[in-house]
């Protein structure tokens, strides 16, 4: 009798690396039709699987794996952050089609907790064992979560974090070190006695409250003083964030650069256009919306601080799927996304 073919010899024939092979042997993601095709040739060419075993071999090993039902619960925020959010949650949901698992998302549309919480149950009522979500630090969420610990159901925080809660990671930028770089722009880019206006989304929610205090940290470290910085709330909307920054900016007309430390970034830029301001104040924001490209493009932002929206939408429900079905942890260095600091001419 023959000797089985190695992994090597199929994956030569098929032109692939043997972790290619390896994926389409394990039915895993990220293997396209073609690549897929030319492996499952080679592997009956060679006389190592044929397309029959592969298939039944599929269906023994999703078989052996218990169904899961995992639930999205999103903040009531729209335009860059939801587009790529959603888009990494049905990125999600595609390679995980075949994996017995199954996803609902609910959206808020306040940022009142008691909604969130509402929508929290609705989730668990559909038998949800996993939890995905970005929501308000608030104490009623807080104790929502503890519970739902103590009921052995794993959370995943994205984006915005509950630091005080036990929950399984949390998915997204490190916002102390991403506030922290922002200060050192603009400590760079305004006089020793300038003043700065920093705008914050909402201080309930942690990611924008910690942004602020890393930007204070630096700003501190950098030598000036409390008394140069000056911080307002606008919600994440346009108007508001328009109304607020013109209204500010009559009252002190020598402002030398905003650190937009949340969204509605065009709200600023405009209420600084409108001031007849534009180019004397240096603008600091974070995040690569197609508007905010614009923006650099035009002149109306300086920097932008960047991270990845789309991963933290895909991997905690890669992260609750393969906790509840594999009991693997996930680990610090997946989870965490790249900071990047990006100008007219690295676009």
């Amino acid at each position: 009798m023959g000797k089985r073919p190695t992994l090597q010899v199929v994956a030569d024939r098929a032109g692939v690396s043997r972790g290619t092979v390896d994926r389409v042997l394990n039915n895993r993601a990220n293997v396209s039709e073609e690549v897929f095709g030319r492996v499952t040739k080679a592997l009956e060419e060679t006389g190592y699987l044929s397309l029959k075993e592969l298939h039944l071999q599929n269906l023994q090993k999703r078989a052996a794996v218990a169904a899961v039902k995992l639930g999205v619960l999103l903040p009531n925020w729209t335009g860059h952050f939801k587009t790529e959010i959603l888009r990494g949650i049905e990125a999600a949901k595609k390679d995980l089609e075949d994996r017995q698992v199954e996803i609902f998302v609910e959206e808020c549309r306040t940022d009142v907790p008691q909604e969130a919480l509402e929508l929290l149950d609705h989730l668990l009522e559909k038998g949800t064992q996993g939890v995905a979500l970005c929501v308000q630090d608030a104490p009623t969420i807080t104790k929502r979560i503890h519970e739902l610990n103590m009921q052995k159901i794993p959370i995943v925080t994205f984006n915005s974090d509950l630091p005080e809660c036990e929950r399984l990671c949390f998915v997204g930028q490190d916002y102390r070190q991403s506030g922290r770089i922002a200060a050192e722009l603009v400590g760079k880019c305004i006089p020793r006695d300038g003043h700065v206006l920093a705008v914050i989304g909402n201080h309930e929610f942690e990611g924008h409250r910690t942004r602020l205090n890393g930007f204070r940290e630096r700003f501190r470290e950098l030598d000036f003083s409390e008394s140069q910085l000056d911080v307002i709330e606008s919600y994440n909307d346009y108007q508001i964030t328009y109304r607020k920054v013109l209204d500010y900016l009559k009252k002190h007309p020598t402002l030398h650069a905003i650190y937009m430390a949340n969204r509605s970034v065009s709200g600023c830029t405009e209420a600084v256009k409108s001031a007849g301001k534009k180019g004397e104040i240096r603008i600091i924001c974070h995040d690569l919306a197609q508007s905010t490209k614009l923006l650099l493009e035009n002149g109306s932002v300086d920097f932008t601080i960047t991270q990845n929206i789309y991963r933290q939408g895909y991997l905690p429900l890669i992260f609750l799927r393969e906790y509840l079905q594999k009991k693997k942890m996930p680990s610090d260095e997946e989870s965490q996304s790249q900071i990047s600091i990006i100008c007219s001419q690295n676009l």
